[in-house]
């Protein structure tokens, strides 16, 4: 499938998921949902005002105080998740594809992560469920101790537009799981495919309430993370934003999760093999036009091997195949809207001020006229201290710098205010564990980054409170209660 003129826009969506129906919006406000690869209608949604997120989260408090979810068990909630991913998993080729027109993102990473990843992530936590121990009797002075774990209550999950369907479903499944509701708030420049997760879960038969969607701008996000009625706020964006959530959360003492911004490293070591580097640059440096937080853009290259490492990245990125994000060919689509390309050129357009040296790249591809295209673009001979090596662009644009010695290399690494990312690459393992291990960030990759949804996911610095994914991310929706009684219980 291509992207063509004759795009329509019958994927309009014009009503909101709230307490298990397809409702009217409260207001009047619309956004026409534009092709990141021509720039044409793809559709039209209604955008949410703090009225609409208000309904949604009162059916949520509903769910789950007066409803079935909360009470169910794990076994219940379970089978319910599973049929939510059968349904999701019967949608998911159409819904990458839809992903991949809205945001730009290759094909092949949309069909993993928008398509597959989504009901996979449901079926673990599903899994997970039903093998955590919901209570643990404890022997105490005075007889015993009853350790319970509880859902946190309504959940508040507020999503970007890079990754917005498995971005979505690490918060939902495991507030699900838990046995939490949820108001999800996806962004307006996916505003689309959002609403597919409501067709799924109307299809599976979830509780009314349970999970409800409400496309909608910052200030009726802002109403969702200080709203009275929602006990946690799952958030992924900016760290800008992050920080304004944060502390509300912290003026409410209300929990919260923040996944944020990210401005990684690539430790090249002096023994790397260059093919195993080159191979890996497209998941570590270049995912998904660099709209990717844990992208690695900023490469640290050993001085004995520098020349080396700027060529064979240069020559990857002149290499890069830039067009359609629907061709499985295409490792380079679109940006996501035209303020993200301006954004992108404006930083461009400082590197090329600065005293780096362009090596690849620069501008729009030729060719390419509609849609927001950027050529994957390198700048060697950067000072770590520089604009472009220490704000988080979102785009193809890698920064090269040389560094003498381990020790430096990690200095450098370490010298940003993020730490979400990074990778190391060597040809001893153990070597690349060593410097690993000295990096401050979240995850880190050695000779490969590939994101485990297994395995817990944030970041450190400003880059995040808290882990989403794997078993550790179920306790993001717990609360523990300890409950003192008679040595009685020990017995039971």
């Amino acid at each position: 499938m291509s992207v063509t003129a004759e795009s329509t826009t019958d994927l309009n969506r014009t009503r909101f998921y709230i307490d298990g129906q397809w409702v009217a919006p409260r207001g009047t406000e619309t956004q026409v949902a534009l092709e990141a690869a021509t720039e044409r209608p793809l559709g039209v949604a209604a955008l949410g005002t703090e009225t609409d997120i208000d309904a949604a989260v009162r059916a949520a408090r509903r769910a789950f105080d007066e409803g079935p979810w909360g009470r169910a068990t794990a076994a219940e909630r379970a089978t319910v998740m599973r049929r939510f991913a059968d349904a999701l998993a019967a949608r998911g080729g159409d819904t990458a594809v839809l992903v991949s027109r809205e945001n730009g993102m290759p094909i092949a990473l949309s069909n993993a992560f928008n398509g597959d990843a989504p009901a996979g992530l449901l079926r673990m936590y599903a899994d997970l469920a039903e093998t955590l121990p919901l209570e643990e009797v404890r022997p105490s002075p005075s007889g015993s101790t009853v350790v319970r774990r509880q859902p946190v209550g309504v959940v508040g999950a507020i999503t970007p537009w890079n990754y917005p369907q498995v971005l979505a479903m690490m918060k939902i499944a495991p507030a699900l799981a838990a046995g939490c509701t949820v108001v999800l708030k996806p962004s307006p420049e996916t505003a689309l495919d959002g609403y597919v997760l409501g067709d799924a879960a109307a299809e599976a038969g979830l509780p009314p309430g349970v999970l409800n969607i409400v496309v909608a701008g910052r200030e009726a996000g802002a109403a969702l993370v200080s709203h009275p009625l929602v006990d946690k706020i799952a958030f992924t964006g900016s760290t800008a934003a992050g920080r304004v959530i944060g502390a509300e959360c912290g003026r409410l003492i209300r929990r919260c999760t923040l996944e944020l911004g990210g401005k990684s490293a690539a430790i090249v070591l002096d023994d790397v093999d260059l093919d195993t580097f080159v191979a890996g640059l497209d998941n570590a440096c270049f995912q998904n036009n660099g709209q990717t937080c844990t992208v690695q853009s900023r490469i640290l290259a050993p001085r004995s091997r520098y020349d080396e490492v700027v060529e064979a990245v240069a020559r990857y990125a002149g290499n890069v195949t830039v067009g359609d994000p629907l061709d499985p060919d295409v490792a380079c689509g679109p940006l996501v809207s035209k303020a993200q390309l301006d954004r992108v050129l404006g930083y461009i357009d400082l590197g090329l001020r600065s005293d780096a040296r362009l090596v690849a790249g620069g501008g729009r591809p030729a060719g390419l006229s509609r849609g927001w295209f950027v050529q994957p673009t390198v700048f060697a001979d950067v000072d770590n201290r520089e604009r472009i090596a220490q704000e988080e662009i979102f785009g193809p644009v890698v920064t090269v710098t040389p560094y003498d010695g381990d020790d430096e290399a990690v200095r450098l690494a370490n010298d940003s205010e993020y730490g979400l990312g990074g990778s190391v690459w060597t040809s001893d393992e153990e070597r690349g564990l060593a410097v690993a291990r000295r990096v401050r960030t979240g995850t880190i990759g050695v000779n490969y980054y590939l994101q485990d949804l297994g395995a817990p996911f944030g970041g450190m610095k400003s880059s995040g409170i808290g882990r989403e994914l794997g078993p550790e991310a179920l306790g993001n929706y717990l609360e523990f209660q300890s409950v003192y009684a008679s040595a009685d219980q020990l017995d039971r």
